[in-house]
C-alpha cells in the first residue's frame, strides 16, 4: 500500500436492478486523508485549507458527530463499540472536499489501521439529503485483499427504497486504485448497486487545479445526481417510500 494523502479521480455509478431498471454514471473525485495530519497537508496545498474556505476544503464539523472535534477518538469510539480496539495506526479518510465553500458526502469512509499495516476495520459515514447521518462500521478480517463485508440496513437514505434490506460491501483498499461497492438486496437478490472506482493522483496543488477545472462544481453536481436519477425513477412508476425515523443510535456494529 502507498504512503500518505492522494487524489483520486474517477466515477461513481448506481445500478438498480428491480423493479425498473435504471442506470447513473457520473465523474468524480475524492481526497484521501491522514486524520492525523490534515492540517499539514493543507499547509502544503495553497488551494486546499482545512477548517477554513478555499477552493477546496474539509471542515472537520462536516464529519463525525458534526461537532468539530478531532475526527480520531470518535472512529475509536465506534471502533470499541464494535469490539474492535484500536491500537493507534493510520487512519484515512475517503471523502469528497467542499468545492467554493459547498460540499455534500452521501458515503465518506474511513481505512481504520493496525500500527503493523493491517487494515482492522472500515467505517462506513452515510449521510441523506435531508440532514441525517449514520454509521456502520465492521472489523476486516486480516490478510484480505478485497474486503468483504456485510450488514442490515438501518439508515433511511433513498425514497425509492425499502428500509428491510442488507449491504454487501466490495472494497478494494487504497492505493494506485480503490474501489468500493455497496450491493443493496432484499431476500430475492440485488435491488441496486453503487460502486465508486477511482486512480490515484499526488496530492498537488496543480492535480487540484486539475480536478477543479475538469469536475467543476463537483459537489452541486452531485446533489443535482441525486435528484435527476429520482425524478427518472418517479416516471417509471417506482413509489416513494415514507422516511421514518433515523435510528435511535448513531452507529450501526456487525
Amino acid at each position: 500500500m502507498k504512503e500518505g494523502s492522494a487524489l483520486y479521480v474517477g466515477s461513481v455509478v448506481h445500478r438498480r436492478m428491480r423493479p425498473r431498471k435504471h442506470a447513473l454514471r457520473y465523474r468524480v473525485f475524492w481526497l484521501l486523508l491522514d486524520i492525523d495530519t490534515m492540517k499539514e497537508v493543507a499547509a502544503c496545498n495553497l488551494l486546499l485549507s482545512l477548517n477554513r474556505f478555499n477552493l477546496f476544503s474539509v471542515h472537520e464539523k462536516d464529519y463525525g458527530d458534526r461537532s468539530g472535534q478531532p475526527l480520531r477518538p470518535q472512529v475509536e469510539a465506534a471502533m470499541r463499540k464494535a469490539g474492535i480496539e484500536p491500537d493507534g495506526g493510520r487512519i484515512l479518510l475517503l471523502t469528497m472536499p467542499r468545492v467554493l465553500g459547498y460540499g455534500f458526502n452521501p458515503l465518506s469512509v474511513y481505512f481504520c489501521y493496525r500500527r503493523n499495516g493491517e487494515l482492522a476495520a472500515i467505517l462506513y459515514e452515510v449521510s441523506n439529503t435531508f440532514g441525517q447521518r449514520h454509521s456502520y462500521v465492521l472489523p476486516v478480517e486480516a490478510g484480505d485483499s478485497i474486503v468483504r463485508q456485510s450488514i442490515p440496513k438501518r439508515f433511511y437514505v433513498s425514497p425509492f427504497m425499502d428500509m428491510d434490506l442488507s449491504y454487501a460491501f466490495r472494497v478494494v483498499c487504497p492505493d494506485d486504485t480503490i474501489a468500493v461497492s455497496i450491493r443493496c438486496e432484499d431476500r430475492e437478490g440485488a435491488i441496486l448497486i453503487a460502486s465508486l472506482v477511482g486512480t490515484r493522483k499526488s496530492l498537488s496543488n496543480a492535480a487540484l487545479l486539475s480536478a477543479f477545472v475538469t469536475h467543476p462544481l463537483l459537489t452541486l453536481k452531485v446533489i443535482a445526481g441525486i435528484h435527476w436519477e429520482a425524478f427518472f425513477l418517479w416516471i417509471k412508476g417506482i413509489g416513494l417510500r415514507k422516511r421514518p425515523p433515523p435510528p435511535e443510535q448513531p452507529l450501526t456494529t456487525a
